[in-house]
């Protein structure tokens, strides 16, 4: 019998666990949240004092007796293991690329809120926080969205970043479009319209049989404002 995977993240958000979590579901595979069960919190700090490799900070995923920590880590050996990336080492590292291209938006996303510290309130750091996302939504948005449009359009138009098939990025693009439209919905319904293949792939994927199936289930966490993606309507124009 095939040992579930691990995850370890936080239980009450999104955040950058649902990135893997998407793959995981989208895989098919066996995985056991690990905080979200009895005991969970327990075992996932233990697991970070305690392992041979410590994780930095969750998410970390264990497969057996290898532990990797960090997100765009996780999806690369996620993707090589089950068909969503591709085989060859140039195909595997360009779709690492844009993973970690995302991971670079998704960073500037939970700053718009938290521009100066993460250990203050939002309230203690309100006028940075509105000159911030005024900025992400005016100039950075549109800088990241133009290089994804750009990629699903060339040579020509595609349903996913590398053609018919679907990678861990094209999921992870899905959830950063999610969020975005989550903490920010008046800028995303003006901006949505200026990149419809980057939209179409949101649509795309959020049908896609088992995805569709896991964000109707419990296991699809809500989006809050403890998370990466946070509903500041003073930050949204």
């Amino acid at each position: 019998m095939v040992q579930p995977y691990e995850l370890f993240y936080w239980p009450s958000i999104q955040g950058r666990g649902e990135f893997v979590r998407l793959a995981l579901e989208e895989a098919g595979v066996q995985y056991v949240d690990v905080a979200r069960e009895p005991g969970g919190m327990a075992r996932m700090m233990a697991a970070m004092d305690g392992a041979d490799h410590p994780s930095f900070a969750p998410p970390f995923l264990k497969a057996g007796d290898v532990t990797i920590g960090q997100t765009a880590n996780i999806l690369m050996f996620l993707g090589e293991r089950h068909g969503l990336a591709p085989q060859d080492a140039q195909g595997r590292y360009w779709v690492s690329q844009i993973q970690l291209t995302i991971a670079d938006i998704v960073a500037e996303a939970h700053d718009t809120h938290h521009p100066i510290a993460t250990s203050l309130y939002f309230e203690d750091q309100r006028p940075e926080a509105k000159r911030r996302a005024a900025d992400f939504i005016d100039t950075r948005i549109p800088k990241f969205f133009d290089w994804f449009e750009n990629i699903l359009a060339r040579p020509e138009p595609k349903d996913y970043l590398l053609g018919a098939a679907v990678t861990y990025a094209d999921l992870s693009l899905f959830q950063l479009v999610a969020g975005l439209r989550y903490a920010f919905p008046k800028a995303l319904a003006r901006i949505d319209a200026g990149y419809p293949l980057l939209m179409a792939l949101h649509d795309r994927v959020a049908a896609r049989p088992r995805i569709a199936a896991y964000l109707k289930s419990k296991r699809r966490l809500p989006f809050n404002e403890e998370g990466i993606f946070r509903h500041y309507a003073e930050l949204d124009k």
